[in-house]
């Protein structure tokens, strides 16, 4: 029951504010004096519409080729991964191949050294002779003797001449792979070049075709704007003269102090109707200026009176402050001299001490004997 009335009253809600919308759409419409009174132009509405009727047209014309590009970009970077894909699993199928028929542990050139099955493998010289043995002491084969150095070299240039193909085979399969590669690059250049140029014929047609429906919105703009202008030119003219015959029968324009007069304070008057003083008025104004300059040359006076004794003032403290700065130098210095003289007194005193201890006191030096004696009696 709760979802049920919740879903009622938010359609309720819902229907409230629509009917409100449309109310205030409603009186827009009619509180809107323009509209009311002028009314609304059509055909200029008509044309906006379908400028931007073209505008939107040529915007999706323009989306669309981008997709589209975009699209074969797309498809022609997918062929591209796909291709290097395939490359690099071929070139590592192929180095695994290498690794597995070349590389093996047992075709390693030091593996002979270590192969913990060497001596198990390793025949005997003398078979190369007889399959008799004819014992170790027949002098027959030696320790280090190499019986097949001949066969093992052929092998080894035979090895060295199918290694030796087998890169030169693999240098041209990896120079053709980057051919293939520079052609591929060069095919998606020359792509992005014819669709980039493509692109642009048509951003360029687009934009004719904008400036084109520009112009035509500017021309039915500049059209209705004069139109209204040259209303407002004619109203305003009519409005003119009717100003300038009002302006010729009233008693705004006659010299009549009278008019100016406010009817209820006959002190105040009447901006708009006011044309300026008497002159009474203006010789009272003169005349209370002139009180006022007096007034204000007396005031500079007393300032500059003012100035000139703080300027004596201050010149007698700065002569008060110098002798008093000398008295009490000449004072320091006194203090000076006599702090001197006391100091020399004290230094001739210390010394007739000094002399007194040196001469009379410290006389008798202590020799070894009495050190001996002194370090004995302290054990």
């Amino acid at each position: 029951m709760y979802n049920i009335n919740r879903s009622t009253d938010t359609k309720e809600a819902a229907a409230i504010e629509a009917r409100r919308n449309r109310e205030k759409e409603r009186q827009n419409r009619f509180f809107n004096v323009r509209n009311r009174v002028i009314g609304v132009d059509v055909q200029a509405l008509n044309n906006q519409v379908g400028d931007r009727k073209r505008r939107e047209a040529a915007e999706r014309s323009k989306e669309a080729a981008y997709g589209t590009s975009q699209v074969q970009y797309d498809v022609v970077v997918q062929m591209l991964e796909k291709e290097e894909a395939d490359r690099t699993r071929r070139l590592a199928k192929k180095v695994q191949e290498f690794r597995e028929q070349k590389q093996q542990l047992k075709n390693g050139r030091e593996f002979s050294l270590w192969d913990p099955d060497q001596v198990w493998k390793g025949l005997p010289t003398y078979l190369s002779y007889s399959n008799t043995y004819p014992g170790p002491a027949s002098l027959q084969y030696f320790s280090g003797e190499d019986l097949d150095r001949a066969t093992r070299l052929r092998m080894q240039q035979g090895q060295f001449r199918y290694n030796l193909e087998r890169q030169q085979q693999e240098q041209q399969q990896a120079k053709v792979d980057e051919n293939c590669a520079d052609a591929l690059s060069n095919q998606l250049r020359l792509a992005m070049d014819a669709q980039a140029t493509h692109l642009a014929r048509l951003e360029e047609s687009c934009r004719a075709a904008m400036m084109c429906a520009m112009a035509n919105a500017n021309k039915a703009q500049a059209a209705v704007q004069a139109r209204r202008q040259r209303c407002e030119r004619q109203r305003e003219q009519k409005a003119n003269l009717a100003e300038i015959r009002h302006q010729s029968k009233s008693d705004l324009l006659t010299e009549n102090p009278q008019v100016a007069q406010h009817r209820t304070a006959p002190h105040r008057v009447l901006p708009y109707c006011w044309k300026g003083m008497t002159s009474e008025q203006r010789a009272a104004i003169r005349k209370e200026q002139e009180v006022q300059r007096s007034k204000k040359e007396a005031h500079r006076q007393a300032e500059k009176t003012l100035d000139t004794e703080w300027k004596s003032q201050t010149m007698s403290s700065a002569q008060a402050l110098l002798e008093l700065e000398e008295q009490e130098r000449e004072l320091c210095a006194v203090f000076q001299r006599g702090l001197g003289s006391f100091n020399q007194q004290l230094a001739n005193e210390q010394k007739a001490q000094q002399d007194y201890l040196n001469s009379v006191i410290y006389t008798n030096q202590p020799t070894a004997q009495y050190h001996r004696q002194f370090n004995t009696s302290s054990r």
